[in-house]
């Protein structure tokens, strides 16, 4: 099992420019942003005074979880802009949650996906946000389910897929681990399941979501989801779950996996960690 560190990169238009003092300096196409980021809890490379005479949206926090976004003085309102990677074409906007529509530390994943999709592939993407994953693994051939529970952002994926000029994914509007369990008695199977869960959140129900609560249960759901020698891509973020607990939760399932800290490295040299990325194959027969 590997245990090493895995940097990814930006690409021509996204760059993580500087972090530290708990903040984040990033170029998105034309447009530099400054959102609150904990795990930069060092000193940022460059003083907040030359970050602040660069950047067009500044995310202000009014509580735990959400804030929001100011333009500068000297430039218009931005609702909306477009970034490119490769051939596909992202819908970027500010959100009072601090994000803006893309998780540039997936292009490792994204990436991989390249090299793993064959054309007719079936690929499930689960809590797929605006669907990036889905957009590089259509692209490749793949045919393409993808879940989400909240509906904005199944149209904002649709709208990426449309800017993209793909067509035919499969939306589904529901909560991903209902609709995995559903797919397990249905006895529908796939190549590729992706899975990207939030740390913590509250259901339609308000139920309670804790990703170190469901983990066992969402690692057995890929290992019956996936077709032989099918691939599972996870990611999480939780401080509560490290590399020990989910390799003890994979181990029973999967007999080959990897696990890495996923990092990117900011242009000012600093190092700022995103969480654990899981690849695991079931094997065909024991090995």
């Amino acid at each position: 099992m590997n245990k090493n560190k895995l940097f990814t990169t930006g690409w021509n238009d996204y760059e993580l420019l500087d972090a530290g003092g708990n903040k984040k300096l990033e170029r998105w196409g034309d447009i530099i942003t400054i959102r609150p980021e904990r795990q930069a809890y060092f000193r940022s490379g460059l003083p907040f005074e030359q970050w602040n005479q660069q950047a067009h949206l500044i995310f202000e926090s009014t509580g735990k979880s959400s804030g929001q976004w100011k333009t500068k003085k000297g430039h218009d309102k931005i609702t909306e802009w477009t970034i490119e990677y490769g051939q596909l074409t992202f819908l970027l906007a500010p959100t009072k949650f601090k994000h803006i529509g893309l998780f540039p530390e997936q292009k490792s994943n994204w990436d991989y996906l390249t090299e793993l999709i064959t054309p007719g592939d079936k690929m499930l993407n689960l809590f797929a946000y605006t669907g990036a994953a889905s957009l590089v693994a259509k692209q490749c051939g793949a045919d393409v389910t993808h879940v989400d529970s909240v509906k904005q952002l199944i149209t904002w994926a649709r709208k990426n897929m449309e800017l993209s000029t793909l067509e035919d994914i499969r939306w589904v509007h529901e909560d991903a681990l209902k609709f995995a369990r559903r797919e397990v008695k249905r006895g529908n199977t796939y190549n590729c399941v992706v899975m990207d869960p939030p740390a913590w959140g509250i259901g339609a129900k308000k139920e309670k979501w804790k990703i170190e609560d469901q983990l066992p249960q969402l690692i057995q759901m890929a290992y019956s989801l996936l077709e032989p020698n099918g691939t599972l891509i996870l990611n999480t973020y939780s401080p509560r779950v490290d590399m020990k607990m989910i390799a003890k939760v994979v181990a029973p399932h999967f007999n080959y996996f990897t696990l890495q800290e996923l990092w990117m490295q900011t242009k000012t040299g600093k190092s700022l960690f995103y969480g654990h990325l899981l690849r695991a194959t079931k094997q065909s027969s024991s090995h």
